[in-house]
């Protein structure tokens, strides 16, 4: 591709990286993952964050909150909205909650990012007996799988592509991540999609 002058237009473009940091507004959790991303089972350790997305020419953006089950990378919950609102975050976690009962040994980790500081997060984690992490100011490498699924996601189904709408790439986004989950086989799952490895292992 060199040599011919070939340039792909998937590796071309990047979107800035959304920051949802306001500073201190409510509890701060400690980084009691410390990179350790290991889970030797479904419902151990969640990694979850709040990912922009745009399209040129249009005022509007859309958000994407997702929670990664670090075992087997599944997307067990998201939601999608024009708004980085706190209901796009607790949404997301209430139907997380209500898909996966077994919760008794969990952990959820997160940035700082204003969503996961403010006290209906934090209340309901602590109601549910779920412990907090999240990472250290302005560490992107503290909650690395999470940000690896962000990057897979939009190189394969978002940069380089031309959308005429929101409604568009929702529906995009939303056809990949079942793609992702059932059929995108990943080598450290032994040649297994996500879903294809909890069921395997169950």
């Amino acid at each position: 591709m060199k040599q011919e002058g070939l340039l792909c237009s998937k590796f071309k473009t990047r979107s800035r990286k959304y920051s949802s940091y306001k500073g201190q507004i409510g509890k701060v959790a400690n980084n009691i993952v410390n990179r350790q991303f290991k889970a030797s089972k479904p419902n151990q350790l969640w990694l979850t964050d709040v990912t922009e997305f745009r399209i040129k020419g249009k005022e509007e953006k859309l958000y994407l909150s997702p929670i990664l089950d670090l075992y087997n990378s599944e997307i067990i919950s998201y939601t999608l909205s024009n708004h980085p609102t706190i209901k796009l975050t607790n949404t997301m976690l209430e139907k997380a909650l209500n898909k996966n009962k077994d919760i008794k040994e969990l952990t959820i980790h997160s940035d700082q990012g204003f969503h996961y500081q403010h006290k209906s997060w934090t209340n309901k984690l602590e109601k549910m007996n779920i412990r907090q992490s999240m990472s250290r100011k302005g560490n992107c490498l503290d909650n690395s799988p999470m940000e690896n699924f962000f990057g897979i996601l939009k190189q394969e189904m978002y940069y380089g592509v031309e959308f005429n709408s929101y409604d568009e790439l929702i529906n995009e986004i939303e056809k990949y991540i079942k793609w992702y989950n059932e059929d995108r086989i990943k080598e450290k799952l032994n040649g297994m999609s996500p879903v294809m490895y909890r069921l395997h292992s169950a």
